[in-house]
C-alpha cells in the first residue's frame, strides 16, 4: 500500500449554486415604498381619530389598531427597500 494516498479536498467538489439577491413575492417587498406611504397614512389616520373622535371605546380600539397596523406595516416595509452602497 503507498504510504501517500491522495485524498481529494471537499471543497474541490461542485456546489450547488444558490441565488443570493433572489427576490422575495411578498407585496411589500416588491412596492415598498408605496406601503410605506400607506402605514404613515394609518399612523396619521390613527393618531387623528385618537386626538379627535375617540369619545367612545370603539373609536378608540380602532385608532389604536390603526397606529399599530400603521407602524408595523412602516417598519417592515423600510425593511424591504434595497440598501445601495
Amino acid at each position: 500500500m503507498p504510504t501517500n494516498k491522495h485524498k481529494r479536498k471537499a471543497s474541490a467538489h461542485a456546489t450547488p449554486r444558490t441565488v443570493k439577491n433572489a427576490k422575495s413575492s411578498g407585496l411589500i417587498s416588491l412596492h415598498p415604498k408605496i406601503f410605506i406611504s400607506i402605514g404613515l397614512f394609518f399612523v396619521a389616520l390613527g393618531i387623528y381619530l385618537m386626538a379627535f373622535e375617540a369619545q367612545s371605546n370603539a373609536m378608540f380600539g380602532i385608532a389604536m389598531l390603526l397606529l399599530v397596523t400603521g407602524t408595523a406595516t412602516t417598519i417592515y416595509a423600510n425593511f424591504a427597500v434595497p440598501k445601495s452602497k
